[in-house]
């Protein structure tokens, strides 16, 4: 074990996130020990348990982080066209899917059942609802709770079909992204008056 480093109590949990991204990320989740996870970060088990007391707990708290940081990176600009703003956070959400398969495959499967990391996803993929509601031209609280609906399937959608691609990738990065935008913007545009993407056929 390498020598330990003194670190304020956040610094060391940040660490410790750091450690368990790279070796869930590397592995399966059924074959990432909190042991390794402890040795590769330098610290004592009991350390370890202090900060996360189980290693749902720990990957839990790392798929918060996640979902932080991909809704920080799919921030909705009103300059750019919804087609634009589509395209950056499926990109950002597709791109940390293929660099971190097991990660998702271990939220989205493994620990389908948990409540704890499906109230972590079931937050983001509602946020990410609302800000697209923010963008959308809609005129009337009728319509709005319409494409609000649409939105919340369309969301559960993407989050099936990404997981199924990490699987079986039967396409490219771009083709699965494209069939999203194609998906949401054919099942809300029947409900506008006003076309939210005449940049998209």
């Amino acid at each position: 074990m390498p020598p330990r480093q003194r670190l304020s109590p956040a610094d060391r949990r940040a660490q410790l996130l750091a450690v368990a991204a790279q070796l869930f990320a590397a592995q399966p989740y059924d074959d990432v020990l909190m042991e390794d996870v402890a040795e590769r970060a330098g610290v004592s088990r009991a350390l370890l348990y202090r900060h996360f007391p189980s290693k749902r707990d720990l990957f839990a708290a790392l798929y918060q982080q996640v979902a932080d940081q991909l809704l920080a990176r799919t921030r909705l600009d009103p300059a750019d066209t919804l087609v634009e703003q589509l395209t950056e956070g499926l990109d950002a959400h597709i791109e940390y899917f293929a660099a971190n398969r097991n990660t998702v495959l271990a939220a989205n499967r493994v620990l389908a059942g948990d409540r704890l990391v499906q109230t972590i996803i079931t937050n983001e993929l509602d946020a990410l609802r609302e800000r697209l509601l923010g963008v959308l031209p809609l005129t009337d609280a009728g319509t709005r709770e319409a494409v609000s609906g649409v939105l919340k399937s369309w969301l559960v959608f993407v989050q099936v079909l990404c997981v199924d691609w990490l699987t079986h990738e039967t396409c490219t990065r771009t083709e699965l992204r494209d069939v999203c935008i194609g998906a949401v913007l054919g099942a809300i545009r029947p409900l506008l008056d006003e076309d939210p993407a005449p940049d998209w056929p």
